[in-house]
């Protein structure tokens, strides 16, 4: 064995290499589970509750920054898209006070989606390029569009757009976005909300 080795140089290269390959290979995953360093669970539960859109507008890169921001003590109320409903369930999960959305961030406003005119699109990849979550679909001039599906609605693509073609369209209400309102005050929801009437009223 050693003698074909030494006679074949080519072969000895690929021995050597692959032996190489499986010690440097061994010393690296001992090294990966040694070394490994555990993730925040808090911040995990935050990124998990954030609604994952990457706009920006709390004024991190990211949901998953922000998450990682609030384990270590920033206020809850700075995500629109997530708006009162997420703030609600940040707090619950945090146990501390559920505050008013931040106007400084944006305002909380109707789900959307990215739509390209697309007889209007250049093809220039500009929006692309903005979209945080690859949900734009093209090359370079030639038309785009949006997966719907994966679009968050971050508005993030509308404004590098040289020729305005990128509306943000309203989400169609469907079983997987469907809220029931609440009435407002002044409605009875249930008997017990009705106001009794005592000896007084009667006598009124």
């Amino acid at each position: 064995m050693l003698e074909l080795i030494a006679a074949n140089p080519f072969i000895a290269a690929l021995v050597a290499l692959v032996s190489l390959g499986v010690i440097f290979g061994a010393i690296l995953g001992f090294a990966s589970v040694r070394f490994a360093t555990e993730g925040n669970p808090i911040s995990e539960q935050i990124n998990e509750i954030l609604p994952q859109t990457q706009c920006g507008q709390c004024g991190f890169p990211g949901c998953r920054p922000y998450a990682e921001a609030i384990a270590d003590g920033e206020l809850i109320n700075k995500c629109p898209p997530g708006g009162e409903t997420v703030i609600a369930q940040l707090a619950d999960l945090l146990d501390v006070e559920a505050l008013p959305l931040d106007a400084e961030h944006g305002v909380e406003a109707v789900k959307t989606f990215a739509y390209i005119r697309e007889d209007e699109c250049i093809g220039c990849t500009k929006c692309i390029q903005a979209c945080p979550v690859d949900a734009i679909l093209g090359a370079a001039k030639q038309m785009h569009t949006v997966i719907t599906s994966e679009c968050t609605g971050c508005d993030l693509c509308v404004e590098p757009c040289p020729v305005d073609c990128i509306d943000m369209v309203p989400q169609p209400i469907n079983t997987q976005n469907w809220a029931w309102d609440l009435p407002g005050e002044g409605y009875d929801i249930i008997a017990s909300d009705r106001k009794t009437p005592t000896h007084g009223d009667v006598a009124a």
